[in-house]
């Protein structure tokens, strides 16, 4: 039986359209029903352990931090296998994670594995090499992007299909959002 697990994301519904079908060919996290999104933490706690404490823990932390706006004006690779779009600043996403990291140090992103982590939002997973490039070709007229984050979801799920779900939102804080300028 599959391992439940939860991850923090700010989901980005604005890049849908140009995303959505890429995704669900080529990111195998489209198929488990996650949308398109940034992660901010994952995996995170096992949603066993998420309790009444933990998500008010949560709603503190991200309502401390202001809403902010971003944009996705390229796209890059992670060992020419992944294809990603790359937010513009980076900045607020870093911040996030590690404020997460800091508060539940038990839990890094991805589980330590890379030495620094890249806020990005993935388009195609272990995809072919020239399969990227007709990706990349199909979704460069429609950058730069747009977009907002309002909060941070809290996704619960296993690897299978469509069973990954929004459990809880956080809010960020609208009186002190930025409009940043990439």
């Amino acid at each position: 039986m599959p391992t439940e697990e939860s991850a923090l994301v700010v989901l980005v519904p604005e890049s849908e359209h140009l995303v959505e079908e890429w995704r669900r060919q080529y990111d195998q996290a489209a198929t488990y029903g996650v949308p398109a999104h940034v992660t901010v933490l994952y995996p995170f706690v096992p949603p066993r352990l998420i309790d009444h404490s933990l998500r008010a823990q949560l709603r503190t932390l991200f309502g401390a931090f202001g809403a902010f706006d971003f944009s996705f004006r390229e796209t890059r690779r992670f060992n020419d296998r992944i294809l990603y779009l790359a937010p513009s600043p980076e900045e607020p996403f870093e911040q996030l994670t590690r404020a997460v990291f800091d508060l539940f140090p038990e839990y890094p992103p991805y589980e330590g594995r890379f030495e620094q982590v890249l806020a990005h939002l993935t388009v195609a997973d272990e995809a072919t090499p020239e399969h990227l490039d007709l990706i990349e070709a199909a979704i460069r007229p429609g950058l730069p992007l747009d977009a907002s984050a309002h909060h941070v979801s809290l996704l619960v799920g296993r690897d299978e299909p469509n069973t990954w779900h929004i459990k809880e939102e956080f809010a960020l804080d609208e009186a002190s959002s930025r409009a940043t300028s990439p």
